[in-house]
């Protein structure tokens, strides 16, 4: 499956931005997706997780409450709301795919900016 993520971009704290990811293939409904972030100088981390159909999600914790992960199986795919942005959440995101359980992403796309200033 190749994956593409889009709608990053620069925002100021409070702000919000929507990612998407964009999958290839007829078999993304198999799959489990994720985003995680990778910030300058710091390790990849994980931020959300959404099973098959959407019904169970997961995240990072300091990102409960703002961030929602959502998917569209008959569109093949993912999105990352974020909301009430920090500083804090300036990265490089990612969007990846893989399977459960446990996590494991075995896919992954390019990364989107995204630039929250104070």
């Amino acid at each position: 499956v190749q994956l593409q993520a889009s709608g990053g971009g620069l925002v100021q704290a409070g702000g919000s931005l929507r990612l998407s990811c964009a999958a290839s293939g007829r078999t993304f409904g198999s799959y489990v997706m994720g985003w995680f972030r990778q910030a300058p100088g710091k390790e990849r981390e994980f931020v959300a997780a959404i099973r098959w159909h959407g019904s169970v999600t997961d995240y990072k914790d300091s990102v409960k409450g703002r961030f929602t992960i959502s998917r569209e199986n008959a569109k093949n795919t993912v999105y990352l709301q974020m909301n009430s942005l920090k500083p804090e959440d300036t990265a490089v995101y990612y969007c990846a795919a893989g399977t459960y359980p446990p996590y494991e992403f075995a896919y992954w796309g390019r990364g989107t900016q995204v630039t929250v200033s104070s």
